[in-house]
């Protein structure tokens, strides 16, 4: 177990609405640990039901189907948290965790977790709207596997990672992932990102400058990535 850094809790943002002392109670009932990239942090058959604030590093929430393969559901960065879903309802774990750089974690337990919120109504409030971004995006995505081929799922995952750029219609994706990192947050292949990326660069719409992608022309891929876009701009140059 990593011993605690004092203030180590200062930058989560569910606990911003604590004073220097309550953060520190919460600080003493965790148990804290250190992951090197790669190690896995929480295995969805897990029995445990704690909260995982992350103070460093980068985590990856996956699950697996039957055959193996994975699906991203999210890429948590240090300040947030994961693992609330179990603590709040006492139900079995819906998803493993996974390092994805050097990480520290400080674990605190569902009991300890559920007074925090249930006796702080400004702690309340943050989980909920926690809560509620999560339901918002889960419903995105279920509508995109129904109503969205996998390669404009792609194509609007790169429009959701983008940073505005230098040029009027440029952008960037300063740490762009991994093909199979991709393909498992979307719901696709990992040949099929490749494809897909493939085709952008040799149209002029992308460019790779190392783990930096650049998108040229931010509009042109929002319209290859709505359905009704792209059949009116194949309509047009038939």
């Amino acid at each position: 177990m990593a011993g605690r850094e004092e203030g180590a809790l200062d930058g989560i943002a569910l606990l911003e609405p604590l004073n220097e002392v309550e953060r520190m109670r919460v600080d003493e009932s965790c148990s804290w640990r250190r992951y090197a990239a790669g190690e896995q942090i929480l295995d969805r058959d897990s029995p445990t039901n704690d909260v995982l604030f992350i103070t460093e590093g980068e985590v990856r929430v996956v699950n697996y189907s039957s055959g193996g393969r994975e699906t991203a559901f999210a890429v948590i960065p240090a300040g947030s948290h994961v693992g609330e879903i179990a603590a709040i309802d006492g139900q079995s774990r819906s998803a493993s965790v996974v390092a994805l750089k050097p990480c520290t974690i400080a674990a605190l337990p569902a009991e300890r977790f559920r007074m925090l919120y249930q006796n702080n109504a400004a702690i309340a409030s943050q989980l909920l709207r926690h809560l509620t971004a999560i339901i918002r995006i889960t419903n995105e995505r279920v509508a995109e596997l129904s109503t969205v081929s996998a390669v404009q799922r792609i194509y609007r995952e790169l429009l959701r990672l983008c940073k505005p750029g230098p040029g009027k219609t440029e952008a960037t994706i300063a740490a762009m992932p991994t093909q199979q990192e991709l393909a498992s947050k979307i719901g696709a292949t990992r040949e099929t990102v490749a494809r897909a990326l493939g085709q952008l660069v040799n149209t002029g719409v992308i460019e790779r400058r190392g783990r930096t992608l650049l998108i040229r022309d931010r509009e042109m891929l929002g319209v290859m990535a709505d359905p009704e876009g792209e059949a009116a701009s194949n309509a047009k140059d038939a």
